[in-house]
């Protein structure tokens, strides 16, 4: 498969496994209505370290990733802060910071700050996941070979083209912009069949002429396209009942078997026409069924579908009161719902993770929250964002969703969405490099503790947790056991001991089993695929990766 060569690639090829783990530490003050450790998260900080901070809970659990990137136009002077260990290449990015149109490696630049960042995305995406890209045409064919090359070019979904204005500009020299891009890839063949909710529109095709108590239909042509002698096992003569009259097509076989065929009639799903005399049988297709089943998604999403980026900067400016307020090109809740409801058509459940580590103006978390109220479903999601107005217009746009804002002209704004999230910020980093020189290895316990609180949101007291047994079992509750391979020994980290085994898999499945609970195992490196290790109940989640060095 051709890969995508660019400046700086071969010194952040790797560079997601050497980010440092930064815990998230909650910020009470700013969040809304905290709930427990599912909580909805708002995160302050480089989505980078975000994403690393998120591997320890999420790794393989969020179904639906939508991001919306810098699109590298030359005009919006982003900002390349990532702290790569190679002094050319930080030199490199400071020599024209911020990136701009002046800047004729800007190209490089952005795929170097996408690569290491989709690399942790797709870590946390699950088996049935599917990630949405926003983009234009400035990278949108950087971008599908940078996914190709990461996700893999036979997880490539769809190039979705989103309508999002309405009119012409005629200020444009060449041609005026009337679509973006959402790219579309999946994590694996697990997501094999997509099926979304019908449009009203396809609904008014539908009638009952012949008072069916089945309800409303639709007929669809009884013959095959193919002849007579290239499907002859579909070559019979059915009934008309109306007539009595055997019915052959002269040169085309029919679309179903003759077995098919017999259950439709005793099912009466043949519609000879209203006065019985049509030359060849319809078959009904009743809107009933239709809607269970769903129809296909399709890559073109128009504007009075999914909305505009114009009814994006209305609704942010419904929220606060204001047409003074600056933010460009918001997305609508409409396209965010639109791609919720397709990642959702593959895991057919309204229980799902949507995580945003470019979260802007907090689009994505209005988008989940309206559509939990329309249908009570149990989403949940996770907004990322480093900007200063992380708390004053991210946050505060949900803030104000959830609790309703009084002067607002729209009947469920003005009332509020309900719901509630919880503000978090990233802490001190853990050393890996004073971990490796032995200098701060934590203790057992106190590693122990920060892991329970900050993978699964368990806050106990640390004397409680010790290694209760030889396989690092240190909590347990009604739900998971949990275990810590560790000891604060240099040499023990950089041995086989502190690796997970099969052998020592195999033991905690056994006593995993017994106890009826998932295992939540913490060590430094395994030599156990994840999804075997799901068959045996067994979540790995591994400690900073470089603390083990072969």
């Amino acid at each position: 498969m051709p890969t995508l060569e660019f400046n700086g690639k071969h010194h952040i090829y790797t560079h997601h496994l050497t980010v440092p783990y930064e815990p998230l530490e909650t910020d009470k003050s700013r969040s809304c209505n905290p709930t427990d450790a599912d909580d909805n998260l708002i995160i302050h900080g480089d989505n980078l370290h975000a994403l690393k901070a998120l591997l320890p809970r999420y790794t393989n659990r969020i179904k639906c990733i939508y991001i919306d990137p810098p699109y590298n136009t030359g005009n919006e002077g982003w900002i390349y802060n990532d702290n790569v260990n190679s002094p050319l290449i930080k030199q490199w990015f400071t020599e024209n910071a911020p990136v701009d149109n002046e800047d004729l490696e800007r190209h490089d630049k952005w795929l170097c700050m996408m690569w290491p960042r989709l690399h942790l995305l797709k870590e946390l995406l699950a088996e049935d996941g599917i990630i949405f890209i926003s983009i234009d045409d400035n990278e949108v064919h950087h971008l599908r070979m940078m996914m190709d090359e990461i996700l893999g070019a036979e997880n490539f979904l769809a190039d979705i083209i989103w309508q999002h204005r309405y009119g012409r500009s005629n200020n444009a020299k060449l041609f005026s912009n009337q679509r973006e891009h959402v790219v579309a890839y999946r994590k694996s063949d697990t997501v094999s069949h997509i099926r979304v909710k019908r449009d009203k529109k396809l609904n008014e095709t539908y009638s009952n002429p012949d008072d069916d108590p089945r309800g409303s239909w639709v007929s669809s042509s009884y013959v095959n396209p193919a002849q007579k002698g290239e499907r002859p096992n579909l070559v019979y003569s059915v009934v008309n009942p109306h007539t009595g009259e055997s019915v052959n097509h002269p040169t085309h076989a029919w679309k179903y078997s003759q077995s098919t065929h017999e259950k439709h009639v005793r099912e009466n799903r043949l519609w000879w026409g209203i006065d019985g005399k049509l030359r060849y049988p319809r078959l009904k297709n009743f809107l009933s069924e239709s809607e269970e089943k769903g129809i296909v998604p399709i890559d073109l999403m128009l504007a009075d579908i999914a909305g505009t980026t114009d009814e994006g900067t209305k609704q942010l400016q419904s929220v606060f009161q204001s047409t003074a307020l600056e933010f460009n090109n918001p997305k609508p809740t409409k396209l965010i719902a639109k791609l919720i409801e397709i990642a959702e058509g593959a895991s057919k459940k309204n229980d799902t993770i949507i995580l945003d580590s470019f979260a802007g103006s907090g689009t994505t978390a209005h988008a989940v929250l309206a559509l939990n109220k329309e249908d009570g479903g149990n989403r949940k999601f996770i907004l990322i964002e480093c900007e200063d107005y992380a708390d004053t217009t991210t946050a505060e746009r949900v803030r104000r969703v959830i609790n309703g804002v009084p002067d607002a002209s729209d009947d469920t704004l003005r009332e509020g969405l309900g719901g509630s999230f919880t503000y978090c910020t990233l802490g001190e980093p853990i050393e890996v490099e004073a971990m490796l020189t032995g200098e701060k290895l934590p203790t057992y316990t106190a590693l122990a503790t920060n892991l329970l609180f900050t993978s699964a949101g368990i806050s106990v007291e640390a004397v409680t947790l010790e290694e209760k047994n030889d396989d690092g079992l240190f909590y347990t509750n009604d739900k998971n056991d949990y275990y810590l391979i560790y000891k604060p020994d240099l040499e023990y980290l950089r041995s086989n001991e502190a690796i997970l085994n099969l052998e020592h898999a195999k033991r905690i499945q056994d006593a995993s089993h017994e106890s009826g609970k998932k295992a939540i195992v913490y060590a430094a490196d395994n030599y156990i695929g994840q999804r075997e290790l799901t068959k045996m109940g067994i979540a790995f989640c591994q400690l900073p990766y470089i603390i083990h060095e072969r």
